[in-house]
């Protein structure tokens, strides 16, 4: 008998779509319930009742058609599926009264009308549905406990467990009416000798999701992870628990995922308590989200991991209070205190234990985000905030919508990780002295002794390009390879090569062009010096011809850091060969490394290429983006001592120019008011002698 309950109510649902193994995978709507009650304790059966659901969408597919014998004029003036629900609770209600029963389990034939079909649908449709549909016993795995060489639980069908009983199958009775009576015969069977088997493995469906936090140390099961993609970013991880509604989510089970700037990116990984309900979640590939499908595919635990786990104590501590609403805060003041927070957000939406609900991110440096987290106890107070989204705080417009555990601990990962992107060579390299070379970017000739590469992966790096390139490598010029980037600082796909002269320049178009990497083709064309010059400053080059760089400053392509101009031997900080990350840099420091730390400038050989991925890239004058970079411009021996005097002047322009010490008379000012003019910044170098002209 069953462990709650003396009462079973075999149940049976059909779709508008697929039925059987595919029901509820077209995302169809219900338009045929059929149960009857069986009595196990004195083993009766009460009446059978079939009754049509009108959909809101009247059509039927073809192979609904083909596979229930149903037509429109059956279901056309059916009630919908909220009446439907309703005269089932009642009817099932008198009639276990009338038994001399409380309470009633289902008893269906697989999962998938519970799970995959009504609460899908209901949760679309905003109905409540009855507590009976939120447990249920699945005959297939009753049957496998009674019987467990009748063969896999995913294999059983009616007809070979009746098949297996000995029980002849039935047939000439309509779509609904014929599975009941066959598990209803079935059940009966189950619960008489030689059997006796007890129905007690009650599955259920969760309520609601719960939010959580999970530690980076925590098992994952790859088979119960998916990803989601395609969602609104303003999704939070209840939508997406309401997405897979009838599916269990494990705890804390929902990560959304962020771009590079911290924002959403229509993604998110979603953890279930096992493959069963991970393999009914993949079944929903393309399902809706309002007027969006929804993309679902396998993912990792290590994916999982990397986006909700979390070793932060203050998060730990933040996310300690359970049942929350969590609302991110973005766009605050970098000046704002918390008692101008709960001010903001008023008494109308009070935070849980007041500052202790407000969590503030931060760089490593304790330099303020602009963002937060708020924790409010309850819906109603987080609908209140969400109210004030948009409005003004000082002199800044705040941005406000709900979050998720995992989105804390995401972000607060990022901005704590320094540097986000690493490009420090990984091998130590000895100190070596710089040769004398020529100018990365030599004045612009009509020479055509440079290739253009279009078309290479992302995620290619100078390693990549010399591994394509294969023996044509040794034709390079010392330098001569130059990433481009777009002006979101990201890989543009190009890259320019300065080979040694016009006829290696045009061998290695010849030889290389369309040739694969990373399963992309690449395309390979000779061009000019000028041509590689105008792009690498800014401009475009494309099949229309050439663009001139929206601003005529000169611009470097590869760092400063192995600066064309012969110099001095001269060791590199450490910080040097750091591009600043893209969210969350902390201004430099001024920092004296010991010897032992000093990495050294590169000397202009070949072999030493394959250490400098990601440190050859196009950066813009100003405008129209500021470089990201210390350091910009060559400048002959000796300018240095001016440098070093301005950097005293001020602990920003030290830090400017300590990290990255070199012959140069140029500085990097930040920070200034936006009306200052010439005449301030000469003021501010007043005794330092700055060069005419010397001010952009």
């Amino acid at each position: 008998m069953a462990s709650h309950s003396d009462t079973l109510v075999v149940f049976f649902g059909a779709t508008a779509g697929a039925n059987g193994g595919k029901l509820g995978s077209d995302e169809r709507e219900i338009i045929l319930l059929v149960w009857q009650i069986v009595d196990l304790h004195e083993k009766k059966v009460g009446k059978l009742h079939k009754c049509f659901v009108k959909p809101d969408t009247l059509e039927l597919t073809d192979q609904c058609k083909e596979e229930t014998g149903l037509t429109l004029e059956d279901i056309l003036n059916a009630d919908p599926l909220d009446k439907v629900l309703q005269q089932f609770q009642q009817s099932v209600s008198s009639e276990v009264k009338c038994l001399g029963r409380s309470s009633y389990t289902l008893l269906v034939n697989g999962p998938l009308v519970i799970r995959q079909a009504l609460h899908p649908e209901a949760s679309k449709k905003n109905l409540v549905l009855p507590d009976c549909f939120f447990s249920f016993l699945d005959l297939r795995k009753e049957f496998h406990k009674c019987c467990p060489n009748a063969g896999a639980t995913q294999k059983l069908t009616l007809a070979s467990m009746l098949d297996y009983v000995g029980l002849p199958a039935l047939s000439e009775q309509t779509i609904g009416v014929k599975e009941v009576n066959s598990m209803v015969q079935l059940m009966l069977c189950m619960l008489a000798e030689p059997y006796n088997h007890k129905f007690s493995c009650v599955e259920t469906v969760n309520y609601k999701f719960d939010s959580g936090t999970c530690s980076k140390t925590e098992p994952v099961d790859s088979e119960m992870v998916i990803r989601a993609r395609g969602l609104p970013w303003q999704s939070s991880d209840q939508d997406i628990a309401r997405f897979f509604k009838g599916l269990n989510i494990a705890k804390g089970g929902v990560a959304l995922c962020l771009n590079a700037q911290g924002r959403r990116n229509g993604e998110a990984l979603v953890r279930f308590i096992n493959s069963e309900h991970r393999d009914l979640a993949l079944e929903r590939h393309k399902h809706h989200m309002g007027s969006r499908y929804i993309e679902v595919y396998k993912a990792t635990g290590e994916e999982f991991l990397k986006i909700a786990g979390g070793t932060s104590n203050e998060v730990a501590q933040f996310l300690s209070k359970e049942n929350q609403v969590i609302i991110r805060m973005r766009g605050l003041p970098f000046t704002a205190t918390t008692q101008e927070v709960l001010s903001f957000l008023g008494p109308e939406s009070p935070v849980t234990d007041g500052a202790e609900g407000l969590l503030f991110v931060k760089y490593p440096d304790g330099r303020p985000t602009g963002d937060a987290f708020v924790l409010f106890s309850c819906e109603e107070y987080a609908q209140n905030a969400l109210k004030k989204h948009k409005q003004i705080l000082g002199k800044r417009y705040i941005e406000l919508f709900r979050s998720t555990a995992a989105e804390v601990q995401q972000v607060l990962n990022r901005y704590m990780s320094t540097p986000l992107i690493s490009t420090l060579p990984p091998a130590p390299i000895v100190p070596v002295s710089v040769l004398p070379t020529t100018p990365f970017l030599p004045a612009a000739s009509s020479s055509r002794d440079c290739v253009r590469l279009r078309g290479l992966p992302y995620t290619a790096g100078i390693e990549d390009i010399l591994e394509f390139m294969g023996e044509h490598t040794a034709d390079i010029k010392p330098h001569g390879v130059h990433m481009v980037l777009n002006q979101q600082g990201r890989p543009s796909g190009d890259a320019f090569i300065q080979m040694k002269s016009p006829d290696k320049a045009f061998l290695v178009a010849q030889k290389c062009h369309k040739k694969t990497m990373k399963d992309r083709y690449v395309e390979v064309f000779q061009c000019s010096t000028e041509e590689m010059s105008i792009v690498l400053m800014g401009g475009t080059l494309n099949r229309s011809g050439l663009s001139p760089p929206p601003c005529k400053l000169p611009c470097l392509s590869p760092p400063t850091a192995y600066a064309a101009y012969p110099t001095p031997p001269a060791i590199l900080s450490e910080a040097a060969l750091y591009q600043p990350p893209l969210l969350a840099a902390p201004r430099p420091q001024t920092t004296v490394h010991s010897p032992a730390h000093a990495l050294a400038y590169y000397p202009p050989q070949p072999h030493l290429y394959m250490n400098m991925n990601m440190n050859y890239t196009a950066y813009y004058p100003s405008p129209p983006v500021s470089p990201s970079t210390v350091g910009y411009f060559a400048a002959p021996p000796g300018a240095m001592a001016a440098a070093s005097l301005a950097a005293q002047a001020h602990p920003a322009a030290a830090a400017a120019s300590s990290v990255l010490p070199q012959p140069g008379s140029l500085v990097r000012m930040q920070g200034l008011p936006f009306n200052t003019g010439v005449k301030d910044i000469l003021s501010f170098f007043q005794g330092y002698q700055p060069e005419l002209d010397g001010v952009p």
